[in-house]
């Protein structure tokens, strides 16, 4: 029996769909779910939350948030959410080598500098998962 899965964010609906699990970026690590889970609230880390349903897995790349899951239901809401498949690599490798060099630009106010470290973490973390689906869907065929 599947479970409803929304990933929502301030812009958009994500992703909305029936899955057979889903496994999300806590703060203090993963957190897997199953249909029947208990009812939970939990804030969300930067990361990669992984769908799987049949034989399928889509992977999301996610920052901060909640989860919320109810008995028919797992809410995720999220400040970004990237599928994998659409994520520009291009475009995340552009920002992480503006992050590096906002980082290496010496003496930087703390929020400045906490700014470029969060940036940095999430284009590493989107280049992670847009090149693990680009190479597990490589091993596929």
């Amino acid at each position: 029996m599947p479970i409803q899965l929304e990933i929502v964010t301030p812009e958009r609906l994500a992703y909305s769909d029936e899955v057979d699990s889903v496994v999300v970026p806590g703060t203090l690590g993963e957190l897997g779910i199953l249909p029947h889970h208990a009812p939970l609230v939990s804030t969300l880390g930067v990361g990669e939350l992984r769908i799987r349903k049949g034989g399928s897995e889509e992977s999301f790349a996610i920052v901060g948030g909640f989860l919320q899951v109810r008995p028919d239901k797992v809410v995720v809401m999220a400040e970004t959410a990237d599928l994998a498949s659409e994520i520009d690599v291009a475009k995340a490798e552009e920002a992480r080598r503006e992050a590096e060099k906002a980082l290496e630009g010496g003496y930087q106010e703390g929020a400045d500098l906490a700014a470029a470290r969060a940036a940095l973490q999430q284009a590493l973390m989107r280049i992670r998962v847009a090149e693990r689906r680009r190479h597990e869907g490589s091993r596929r065929r």
